[in-house]
C-alpha cells in the first residue's frame, strides 16, 4: 500500500480515532466527534445524500464531507473493515488527511 492517505487511515484505525460504517459514522457525527466524513466512490447515491444532510444538519458545519477517490475495497484493505463511509475523530489526523487529499486531487 503506497498511498499515504490509505496508510494514514490504517494508523487512525490502530489509534482508535476512526468510526467505520454507516451507524458508527452517524453516531460520531451526532456526538460531535467527527472532524471529517469520507465517502467512497462506490457508495450508493442515497447514502451519500444521507451523509450530506447529516453533516449539514446534525454537525452544524463542524464535520466536513469529502468524496474520496477510493473504493470500499481499498478502504477495507487499509483499515481492515470494508465500508463505504468513515469518519476521522481526531483533529490532527483529520487535518493531515485533508492536506494529503488536497495535494493529490487539487481540492480540499
Amino acid at each position: 500500500m503506497n498511498d499515504k492517505v490509505l496508510s494514514l487511515l490504517g494508523l487512525c484505525r490502530k489509534a482508535g480515532k476512526i468510526s467505520v460504517g454507516h451507524d458508527a459514522s452517524i453516531v460520531s457525527i451526532k456526538k460531535g466527534r467527527a472532524k471529517i466524513c469520507l465517502l467512497c466512490t462506490d457508495i450508493s447515491e442515497r447514502a451519500a445524500k444521507e451523509f450530506m444532510r447529516a453533516t449539514e444538519n446534525l454537525a452544524r458545519g463542524k464535520t466536513q464531507l469529502i468524496k474520496t477517490g477510493y473504493t470500499m475495497g481499498e478502504i477495507g484493505v487499509a483499515t481492515g473493515l470494508r465500508a463505504g463511509v468513515l469518519t476521522i475523530d481526531d483533529e490532527g489526523l483529520a487535518q493531515k488527511i485533508l492536506q494529503l487529499l488536497s495535494n493529490t486531487t487539487g481540492e480540499e
